[in-house]
């Protein structure tokens, strides 16, 4: 059996329309192949060994007989294609009733003009953007007025930004936690709230900190990585994960300033003893390239990631295994900047497996259900475990 599982998620790198795509405007949607039709061919050996090029057409990686993994893609059974519903999934919840956005409205006059009173300080922007382009659009407005920059994107979150240089980072978090506070009624239930801090003194010259800071609902039952904690495995978490989580479940918790720094830190952590899950998540395919519909930064990224996955792999333990996801998609030729409804990979691999494919997944949850069976803990209620199938 196995000691330590490492579970990747390539944030939103889907692979084709789910069946019931057509009821989120996202017909045709499939992530990795138009990344590799519009920038490609793309050059993934290690994902292509574990069985990627035969979960869909991708321009460079090919459909392999014999693999060196088992792999698989899997649906979502949850009601929505955001990252904190594809994660809580992943680890046992359905999400019923999607999380609410204000993607093409603005938040409501009310909740900023409460936000105003509550931090003293006015707000500019209140619409969807690039977090980069609006510090650019507002940065120097900030600077001379001292308000602050307020947006929000396809996800169900307020971003507040704040240069550091000139408002405290400890009042850009006060003011986080009001906006956490007044976002807890229904109707103004946002999924996150994330302090986004920079740095710069003039347009051209803005960058964004990795102080970055994340404030999430907490899940709204217990998931498959509170049953490891309680059971007293490791759960270590890397990247955003511990926020989108609101830090139930982790038992130690790392950030990460990109993919490429995420992956060397998790690539350095096989070197501890330990047992349990360690969990990434690698943020950049979504942030950076997919809302900003860049499909050559996607496959630099991914070829990027692919280089450091043979580096991990060849780190792994004979009781060590790795599963390979996604939380949902963005495809980069889909209008506008949403995500998009999509199966996500599964790509697993251990020493010495047989390899070859798995059954299609009915849910996300099939993760956590496999995790919990590994090591022995009580399961959630969705899920249906494929450990079996691991050969």
């Amino acid at each position: 059996m196995y000691k330590r599982v490492f579970l990747i998620v390539i944030d939103s790198v889907g692979c084709g329309e789910l069946p019931d795509a057509h009821l989120f405007g996202d017909v045709g949607a499939n992530t990795i192949k138009h990344i590799a039709d519009v920038a490609g061919p793309i050059h993934l050996p290690n994902m292509e060994q574990l069985g990627y090029g035969n979960l869909t057409e991708i321009k460079g990686v090919n459909p392999l007989e014999k693999t060196i993994g088992n792999y698989s893609k899997m649906a979502e059974i949850s009601n929505g294609k955001d990252t904190m519903t594809g994660h809580w999934e992943i680890m046992g919840l359905k999400i019923s009733e999607p999380f609410i956005t204000f993607t093409d409205t603005g938040f409501p006059q009310q909740l900023i003009d409460e936000f105003v009173k509550r931090t003293g300080r006015n707000i500019v922007g209140n619409k969807a953007a690039s977090g980069t382009e609006i510090i650019e659009e507002y940065g120097e407005h900030q600077i001379k007025t001292g308000d602050w920059i307020v947006y929000t994107s396809a996800d169900s979150v307020i971003q507040i930004a704040a240069n550091e240089d000139y408002i405290p980072l400890e009042e850009l978090y006060k003011a986080c936690e009001i906006a956490r506070e007044l976002t807890l009624k229904d109707e103004w239930k946002l999924g996150r709230v994330i302090a986004r801090p920079f740095v710069g003194h003039k347009k051209g010259a803005f960058a964004r900190t990795s102080n970055r800071h994340d404030y999430a609902l907490k899940p709204f039952g217990k998931t498959t990585l509170n049953y490891l904690k309680e059971e007293g495995y490791a759960v270590v978490s890397f990247g955003k994960i511990n926020d989108i989580y609101d830090t139930e479940g982790i038992t130690e918790y790392y950030k990460q300033k990109t993919n490429k720094d995420g992956m060397e830190q998790y690539i350095k952590y096989t070197e501890k003893d330990f047992n349990g899950l360690a969990y990434i998540n690698l943020v950049d395919f979504d942030a950076l390239y997919g809302h900003r519909r860049n499909p050559h930064g996607y496959k630099d990224s991914l070829e990027e990631f692919d280089i450091q996955l043979g580096e991990l792999m060849a780190k792994m333990n004979d009781d060590d295994l790795i599963m390979i996801t996604a939380d949902h998609g963005n495809d980069p030729t889909a209008p506008g900047t949403d995500h998009t409804r999509e199966y996500v990979p599964l790509l697993v691999y251990a020493n010495n497996l047989q390899g070859g494919p798995m059954n299609i997944r009915e849910s996300f949850a099939d993760i956590g259900a496999t995790i919990s069976e590994i090591f022995n803990v009580k399961q959630t209620k969705y899920g249906t475990s494929f450990l079996k199938e691991i050969k």
